[in-house]
């Protein structure tokens, strides 16, 4: 099962739209992951529309129509992995340890937020991942988002994809 990875995306605040790259992504992926911060509904209804499967949260900018529609926490089964997503994990110091506690019937937390990429897996084995924003890198060198496979229980080829920023020749 191809995943895909993504969350912060902020439209229109930040981007007027998803970057084609991503989008394309969305195409190709079995499962979409997305943590929350959408903005507006309209590119909630996009995901819906382009996604085989839609698996997100609402985020802290997400208003009370989005959180209407989302929940804090997902939660799924893919291809034998089980995943939750959540916006906000707190501060970066003792993350995996609070996550694990927090998620311990949990193979692969993904999170957003900080808008820093992040992989790290917890002693007990949660792996952890933040893909970044694909539309605002804040103090990133790069706009971001990640792809993985997930089969047999296991999670594997995890990318993350660097866009390219807008106005580079």
């Amino acid at each position: 099962m191809k995943l895909l990875l993504t969350t912060d995306t902020h439209v229109p605040r930040r981007a007027r739209l998803l970057p084609e790259q991503l989008l394309s992504a969305v195409d190709a992926a079995d499962v979409v992951f997305h943590a929350g911060d959408w903005v507006d509904e309209a590119t909630l209804d996009l995901l819906l529309a382009r996604s085989r499967q839609l698996v997100a949260v609402h985020g802290n900018n997400d208003g009370p129509a989005l959180r209407a529609r989302l929940p804090e926490v997902a939660r799924a089964e893919v291809a034998g992995v089980r995943f939750a997503v959540v916006h906000e994990t707190g501060g970066a110091r003792g993350r995996e340890e609070r996550c694990e506690r927090q998620f311990a019937d949990t193979d692969v937390l993904v999170f957003g937020h900080s808008h820093i990429p992040w992989d790290t897996t917890s002693a007990g084995g949660l792996r952890l991942l933040n893909p970044g924003s694909p539309t605002d890198r804040r103090r990133q060198p790069d706009c971001t988002y990640m792809t993985a496979t997930a089969q047999g229980g296991a999670l594997t080829d995890v990318v993350l994809h660097r866009l390219p920023q807008r106005g580079r020749g």
